[in-house]
C-alpha cells in the first residue's frame, strides 16, 4: 500500500511536470509576437545560467544544463512554426476552449483569467483572435461579453454555437458509488439539477467547471466528483462515470470570434451597437428602421452606460450583408438617429 501511494504521487508530480511544460510553450509561443527571430543565444544563455543556479539536492547542474537545452530547443521549433493564437477566458478544458478548437484546429487556445483578457490581448497583439461566450440557450446573455463588446473597438468576425454536455468526472482511483460531494460552476450545477438530485450528491460551487476539475486533481479529496467537459477528462486524466448528465439537452452556448481587423469574407449576418436620445419614441423609432426593409433581428440586448448614468446601449444583431446596398442603407440611418453608433462586425452565421 505504501508503494503504491508513493507512485500515485509520482504519477501526479509527473503530471505537473508535463503542465507546466506545456504552460512554458504557450508562454513562449506568445513571445514570438514581439521579437524578429526564434534564435536569441543571450536569453537561452541566461536560462541556462538560471537553472543551473536553483539546481540543489538531488538535481545537479549537468542533468538541468542538458534538460532545458532540450526544452529550449524544443520551444524553438514550436516558435518557428509561428502557428496564430487564439485566446479564450478560462483553465485548459473550459467550454470555450472546446469551442476555439473546434472552431479551427489550426489555432492554439491561450487561456486567460478574466474575460477583458481576452479583449486586452487581441487589442495589444498576444492574441491573432479571441473566443467568448456572449450568450446560452438557458441562461440567456453573458452581460460582462456585452459590456466589453460596448467599450472596446473590436471585431466580430465569426460565430460558434457549442452544444453542452456535461460530464461526471472522477479520480481514476476513486470508486463512483462513494461520490457524495459534486464541485462545478453554479450554472452547470443549475443545468444538472436532476442528475445531482437522483444520485444524492451535494452539489458545491466553484468559479469554473474546468477549474472543479483541476482543483479534484491538486487536491485529491475522496468521494469528489466535478462536472465538467469530455476535454477535462482527457487533460487532467480523470475518468469519465457519465456523460451527458445535463437535464436539457438541447443545451447551447453561442460564441462570438474577435479581430482587431475587419472581416474580409462577406457575412450574412451584422452586429451593431447604438444608443438613443431620452425622448418618447426614440426607440421605436430606430427599430422601426428594420421592419420599414423587413430586415430580421435575431437579437437585441439592452445594458446600461457605465459613462453615461441613467441611458442605455443597445446590442442588436440582424440578418444581412454590409456588403448590400440595403443594408448599407439601414446603418447608414441608424448612424444618423443614435446618439452613439458602433458597427461591431458581419461575419457567417454559425449553425447549431
Amino acid at each position: 500500500m505504501e508503494l503504491k501511494k508513493l507512485r500515485n504521487k509520482i504519477n501526479r508530480l509527473d503530471y505537473e511536470i508535463v503542465k507546466l511544460l506545456n504552460e512554458r510553450m504557450e508562454v513562449a509561443l506568445r513571445t514570438r509576437k514581439f521579437k524578429n527571430d526564434v534564435e536569441d543565444t543571450n536569453r537561452e544563455k541566461i536560462i541556462i545560467d538560471n537553472v543551473c543556479r536553483y539546481s540543489h539536492g538531488l538535481i545537479k547542474q549537468d542533468f538541468s544544463k542538458k534538460l532545458f537545452l532540450d526544452i529550449i530547443e524544443e520551444s524553438k521549433k514550436i516558435q518557428s512554426r509561428n502557428k496564430p493564437l487564439i485566446g479564450f477566458q478560462g483553465e485548459h478544458g473550459a467550454y470555450s476552449e472546446v469551442a476555439a478548437r473546434n472552431y479551427n484546429t489550426d489555432y492554439v487556445p491561450i487561456p486567460c483569467v478574466e474575460f477583458a483578457d481576452v479583449f486586452e490581448g487581441i487589442e495589444n497583439g498576444h492574441f491573432d483572435l479571441g473566443i467568448v461566450p456572449v450568450e446560452n440557450s438557458l441562461e440567456g446573455a453573458v452581460t460582462e461579453v456585452n459590456d466589453l463588446l460596448i467599450r472596446n473597438d473590436l471585431q466580430i468576425i465569426g460565430e460558434f454555437k457549442l452544444p453542452i454536455h456535461h460530464c461526471l468526472l472522477t479520480l481514476p482511483e476513486t470508486n463512483y458509488r462513494e461520490i457524495k460531494i459534486i464541485y462545478s460552476h453554479p450554472q452547470a450545477l443549475a443545468q444538472c439539477r436532476g442528475f445531482i438530485s437522483r444520485n444524492k450528491l451535494e452539489p458545491r460551487p466553484f468559479y469554473d467547471t474546468a477549474g472543479a476539475a483541476r482543483m479534484i486533481v491538486n487536491n485529491q479529496p475522496k468521494a469528489v466528483g466535478a462536472i465538467a467537459s469530455h476535454l477535462c477528462a482527457e487533460l487532467y486524466n480523470l475518468e469519465i462515470v457519465k456523460e451527458e448528465i445535463e437535464d436539457e439537452t438541447t443545451n447551447f452556448t453561442r460564441f462570438l470570434i474577435l479581430s482587431k481587423k475587419k472581416n474580409t469574407v462577406k457575412g450574412n449576418k451584422c452586429s451593431i451597437v447604438f444608443s438613443v436620445c431620452h425622448e418618447a419614441g426614440a426607440l421605436y423609432h430606430l427599430l422601426k428602421v428594420f421592419s420599414d426593409e423587413n430586415i430580421n433581428m435575431s437579437r437585441i440586448e439592452s445594458r446600461p452606460m457605465r459613462n453615461d448614468s441613467g441611458n442605455y446601449a443597445f446590442l442588436v444583431d440582424f440578418k444581412g450583408s454590409d456588403r448590400d446596398d440595403k443594408i448599407q442603407k439601414v446603418l447608414n440611418n441608424i448612424e444618423e438617429q443614435a446618439v452613439l453608433y458602433k458597427f461591431l462586425g458581419c461575419y457567417t452565421e454559425a449553425e447549431l
